[in-house]
């Protein structure tokens, strides 16, 4: 009896500080990942620019230092404490997407997205900060709907609180990809709470209609001539790059000129040609096309798994979670991760219009980084609870 009693003891204060290590891992491998690409990306033209070929990777090492400070902070606070802040977090992001049209706003590559924050020299993206509080609202709304969830009266409530936020995002920002992440992830939460097939089933075929529709439409009104709006000529040079080559469709050919040299193995890292100024924003949106280039088809198939690992650990963790609320975060973050992720690098490999939007954890873009981290912070800690639950 004695030696039991020492044995469950033993085991209580293992799980006292369970981490999960395996999750943990894979976080800090592409976060170590993408500082490398972005200094590979990014050196030439910040050697012109800013005459420091490090001056990207400098940023975004200040911006991950501190994202995995507050991810640590995160991760030991019960996720339960950050419930009584879904609402106020719902109305401060609501808030903070108008700010980029005052003296506050920062424009770049003519968008203006990010918001000074004084003393500090840092810009904040409020759409990031976005994604994570309607992760966290959706949770809190789908515990208090309860069973309510499942009517078509709480399927319509759980699809119309997130629409405000998501006008804004593009509205204001014209930040058409953050939109479609932040709409992703609701729709997917809403799912997970009420998988009702058949909504969801009519919503994708109306979905794919309306897509098609429009597509149809703006490729008849290019082949009779007519003036394009900014959105219509990238579908046109989605469809047909080349005749774009000069527009809208020059990033997207250089990027697939990057693929396509890489091979199966790369030129090796730090050999492409594409970062020597051929390939606009390298080092951001189109990180995947350098990494396809350096280290080949190898290289993209070795991150791509690691992607998959990262969701199918989070899948496991959800799974597991001891309630219904920690199970939602988790859905939420996987959501975003999964969601991002596919859109970064479909829009790489052309597959879709190209829509600006960066690869998790690897592409560069502090605000991004970071939340992306907090995120992460939550879901180790309703990790952390199913260890102490179980045991």
């Amino acid at each position: 009896m004695a030696t039991q009693r020492i044995s469950k003891r033993r085991k209580k204060e293992e799980s006292e500080y369970f981490f999960d290590y395996s999750l943990l891992f894979i976080v800090l491998f592409l976060l170590g990942f993408g500082l490398v690409m972005i200094y590979s990306a990014s050196s030439y033209e910040a050697s012109q620019d800013f005459q420091d070929a490090a001056y990207y990777l400098k940023k975004q090492l200040v911006a991950v230092i501190i994202g995995l400070v507050l991810m640590i902070l995160v991760a030991n606070i019960p996720y339960h404490f950050w419930e009584r802040f879904a609402l106020l977090g719902y109305i401060v992001s609501m808030a903070l997407v108008p700010l980029v049209l005052t003296p506050l706003g920062v424009e770049s590559h003519g968008a203006r997205r990010w918001i000074k924050i004084p003393g500090l020299g840092l810009n904040l993206q409020p759409a990031e900060v976005a994604k994570l509080c309607m992760i966290l609202f959706l949770a809190v709304l789908v515990c208090k709907m309860g069973k309510s969830v499942r009517t078509f009266k709480g399927f319509v409530i759980m699809i119309l609180v997130p629409m405000p936020v998501v006008l804004e995002v593009y509205l204001i920002t014209r930040n058409l990809s953050s939109a479609i992440i932040i709409l992703g992830i609701s729709v997917l939460m809403v799912f997970v709470a009420s998988p009702d097939y058949k909504k969801f089933i009519i919503m994708g075929v109306g979905g794919v209609a309306l897509v098609a529709a429009a597509v149809f439409v703006i490729v008849s009104a290019y082949s009779s001539g007519s003036e394009l709006a900014f959105r219509s000529e990238r579908i046109v040079a989605w469809l047909d790059p080349e005749s774009q080559a000069q527009g809208k469709g020059f990033q997207t050919i250089q990027a697939l000129y990057a693929i396509g040299s890489g091979g199966i193995w790369g030129k090796g890292l730090g050999q492409s040609m594409q970062k020597l100024s051929f390939l606009p924003e390298a080092q951001n949106d189109m990180i995947f096309s350098i990494i396809c280039e350096e280290l080949g088809l190898f290289g993209a198939v070795a991150i791509i798994l690691m992607f998959i690992m990262l969701l199918w650990r989070m899948m496991v963790i959800a799974n597991n979670a001891t309630d219904l609320f920690g199970a939602m975060l988790v859905v939420g973050v996987m959501g975003h991760i999964a969601i991002q992720s596919i859109l970064n690098i479909a829009v790489v490999t052309n597959t879709i219009p190209n829509t600006g939007i960066s690869l998790p954890f690897i592409s560069y873009g502090g605000s991004s980084v970071m939340f992306l981290l907090i995120e992460i912070g939550l879901v180790l800690s309703v990790a952390r609870r199913i260890q102490l639950k179980e045991l």
